[in-house]
């Protein structure tokens, strides 16, 4: 039985929130809506009495849920993946999603399958991250369009490393195409110096906020952007009873679809952070590739790669991606550091 008197739906919005009250036998005693700042949910909720309010996860939800748990509310931030029941419904409006998850919370908070937001400190070493992602696609896109305006020409510029593109190619420009291509030059320039400062500062939270990174950076292909975003995506390893669990949490299992006699092979299910699965995705395919040092990991790679066929590799990538993803966790739970011949088959037995 929930010890709370008050459940209170939020439909989150750019501009304005939508809300739903019910009182403990579920009859509506409020709703509105409010706007989507500080200032306006200190309005609508501060004189509320403490209540158990689910929101779903989005833009919004990480703010205003420290918003309204510094208020005194008990808030749940449902996995929008999992409420079918709202996404889909055939009179779907702004007013009856807040009313839905008000319902949901008083009956069963369980059926919003909660997420975890990560802390405000957490959340802004993350966005330097985010950033540098941002600027390393922005100079890959703009290299490959350098490229692509010069090979129309008929010309070819030479093999360059990435960071040194924009002083390599430079003499190598044809004259005609000079005035357009510079300024993008220039600007490669920039994003090439904003990834190195990044670097420096990632470097300095891994060691001085986050020492857990060193042990994860000893995994042969995990370096400080893949150790420091593992460690503030999960927070805390105490979270997954399993490290099993970590490879679902980042979506790298298949997805199921069971009926009968009937169990149909489904791709993974991709839920969980996407740039994270993204970079242990890359991580994988290092220790694949040609410069991947010997060691059980690439040893068991390599199997999975020879048995699938033509598609042996990319299953093998993604297979070694989790098998990352559950190894960085016990590391982490464990406090160890990587043994490039660990058996946890001889371990057990």
């Amino acid at each position: 039985m929930s010890k709370h008197n008050t459940f209170i739906g939020i439909d989150m919005g750019d501009r304005h929130h939508h809300f739903c009250i019910l009182d403990t036998s579920g009859e509506e005693v409020g709703s509105g809506r409010c706007a989507s700042t500080r200032a306006g949910l200190r309005k609508t909720f501060g004189d509320v009495s403490s209540a158990l309010i689910a929101i779903e996860a989005g833009t919004h939800s990480a703010w205003t849920q420290r918003e309204l748990e510094a208020m005194g509310h008990t808030v749940l931030v449902g996995n929008p993946r999992k409420l079918r029941m709202i996404y889909q419904d055939d009179r779907k409006s702004d007013r009856r999603d807040a009313a839905m998850l008000a319902r949901i919370a008083r009956m069963d908070p369980s059926l919003l399958h909660p997420v975890h937001h990560r802390g405000a400190r957490a959340q802004a070493d993350l966005a330097i991250l985010r950033a540098r992602d941002t600027a390393v696609r922005m100079r890959a896109q703009l290299i490959h369009t350098v490229r692509g305006l010069v090979k129309n020409t008929g010309c070819r510029l030479p093999a360059s490393s990435t960071a040194y593109f924009h002083t390599k190619v430079k003499h190598d420009i044809p004259r005609e195409l000079r005035p357009a291509i510079t300024p993008l030059l220039e600007t490669i320039e920039k994003l090439t110096k904003a990834v190195k400062d990044y670097d420096k500062k990632i470097a300095t939270r891994c060691a001085k906020r986050y020492p857990e990174t060193e042990l994860l950076k000893s995994v042969p292909g995990v370096g400080p952007v893949t150790a420091l975003a593992y460690a503030l995506t999960l927070e805390d390893p105490a979270r997954f009873a399993k490290s099993r669990d970590a490879g679902a949490y980042l979506g790298l299992v298949p997805r199921r679809d069971q009926s009968g006699c009937c169990d149909k092979q489904l791709p993974i299910s991709k839920a969980g952070d996407r740039y994270l699965r993204r970079l242990l995705v890359g991580s994988a395919q290092y220790l694949l590739g040609p410069f991947g040092p010997d060691c059980k990991l690439r040893r068991h790679g390599l199997t999975l790669a020879q048995r699938g066929g033509g598609s042996g590799k990319k299953r093998a990538v993604v297979a070694l991606a989790r098998k990352l993803a559950v190894l960085l966790h016990r590391l982490w739970a464990d406090g160890a550091l990587f043994d490039p011949e660990y058996d946890p088959k001889a371990a057990t037995a």
